[in-house]
């Protein structure tokens, strides 16, 4: 796993003690950190269960709308999240039924940042999950040459990639920020970090662990 560090700015949120809940079946049966439940829709934070598992401005990929959420932060720097990326979507594809959501979360430094924001503006010519592939499936760091080279060779207008990144740089930035106060708020010491049903996932864990992480998650939420 890569460490946050200084760069991601100020202290936890104060929702944290919300977010550290009772220890769950998947964190339990893999070893793994405690986990965590998500507050109500009803509460006025950004750990709800709609913003969470269902922001609309978060991409989506696998199936929208399959019955467990698989929630990554992720750095395109990241060489875990690099790693990981592969296994985490067969598994995705093999189960059928997972809805795994994308969170951008640039905690790497300012390539890093750049990165996020351009994938995320590919959304609005329905290019993001070629742009998100092309940077994640890279073996070497990141620059900022490389990135636009990498988003131009994967068929996306990079004319209009700017407009929409300069027309949109608000809500853009938004969701970053949504998605770094939850990661705060929930703990995760770097990236890549997880939310697997309604439980907290840090870290790397194996395809295997994958696996038994959904089992588990889906028993919980039919109250097994």
């Amino acid at each position: 796993m890569t460490d946050l560090n200084d760069r991601t700015g100020a202290s936890p949120a104060p929702t944290r003690r919300r977010a550290l809940g009772l220890l769950g079946a998947t964190a339990a049966a893999l070893g793994l950190a405690p986990g965590s439940a998500l507050a109500h829709d009803g509460d006025d934070n950004v750990l709800t269960e709609a913003l969470v598992l269902r922001d609309p401005d978060v991409p989506v990929i696998g199936n929208p709308d399959g019955d467990i959420s698989v929630v990554e932060w992720y750095d395109y720097n990241c060489p875990y999240c690099r790693r990981v990326a592969p296994e985490l979507r067969q598994v995705v594809e093999d189960d059928g039924k997972v809805r795994l959501v994308l969170k951008d979360w640039p905690i790497l430094g300012e390539v890093s940042k750049l990165a996020a924001r351009l994938t995320l503006a590919a959304r609005y010519q329905e290019k993001f999950l070629p742009a998100h592939e092309a940077l994640i499936g890279v073996a070497s760091r990141l620059t900022e040459p490389r990135v636009r080279e990498l988003i131009a060779g994967a068929g996306v207008d990079m004319d209009r990639l700017n407009k929409d990144l300069e027309a949109h740089a608000k809500s853009i930035d938004a969701v970053l920020a949504r998605n770094n106060a939850q990661a705060r708020a929930f703990e995760f010491r770097g990236t890549p970090s997880f939310i697997v049903g309604k439980y907290r996932v840090p870290g790397v864990i194996s395809m295997k662990q994958f696996e038994q992480a959904i089992a588990d998650a889906r028993k919980a939420k039919m109250g097994r």
